[in-house]
């Protein structure tokens, strides 16, 4: 079984949807805490060697990626959870990229609108929802991954995407009962059940903004 590194600050954000993958599927994964004013301040060269100046840095032997949903779909690719044809593939990159636009808008709201916009960001989550909730209805193999029968690298960045609005409103999934249950179903996996019951997923604020 590989082992690889996770370089990261010590919160969730765009790294929590590889540890979700990871410890689902017994993937050990070492984890390098960066600390934000380290970073902030250039200490050492992690950031100047960084591609894109960002993190999370991702380090399998000595092959080494940036971009967090570029290692979420190396890691889905090699481990058997991105599709088994060219459809299966593209239809589940297609997922992922929908729930980055979900996130993207978590973000904004976050960071930039917060509670001056609360009311159209609801309205706009309850779109890209909607849309979720349809994809799950239609799944020819039932309800309980995105697509097909199997889980999927999106399924774990979905779920994290969904913690995080749950987080924002416990009741933004009261009107779809198909997201709710995918929910359920999911931190239920026993490997997934008890990273969640961690001490290092408690710890981890899902930004540096919840601290």
């Amino acid at each position: 079984m590989p082992g690889y590194t996770l370089t990261y600050f010590p919160v969730r954000g765009r790294a929590e949807h590889i540890r979700l993958l990871c410890w689902d599927q017994g993937i050990p994964l070492t984890e390098d805490e960066v600390q934000m004013q380290d970073w902030a301040s250039g200490k050492g060269n992690l950031k100047k060697n960084a591609v894109f100046g960002q993190l999370p840095k991702f380090l399998d032997g000595d092959f080494i990626l940036y971009q967090s949903n570029t290692i979420l779909r190396y890691l889905g690719r090699k481990h058997g959870l991105g599709g088994t044809n060219d459809q299966e593939i593209a239809v589940i990159d297609m997922m992922n990229d929908g729930v980055e636009d979900l996130r993207q808008k978590y973000y904004k709201f976050l960071f930039l609108d917060n509670e001056s916009n609360k009311e159209k960001y609801q309205q706009d989550v309850s779109s890209i929802l909607t849309a979720f909730e349809k994809v799950l209805s239609q799944n020819p193999k039932g309800p309980n991954f995105l697509v097909g029968d199997k889980i999927s690298y999106a399924d774990y960045n979905l779920l994290d995407t969904l913690h995080c609005n749950l987080d924002l409103s416990s009741e933004c999934l009261s009107s779809f009962p198909l997201l709710t249950a995918y929910v359920d179903r999911l931190v239920s996996r026993p490997k997934l059940r008890v990273y969640l019951e961690s001490d290092g997923r408690k710890r981890r604020p899902i930004t540096p903004k919840h601290k």
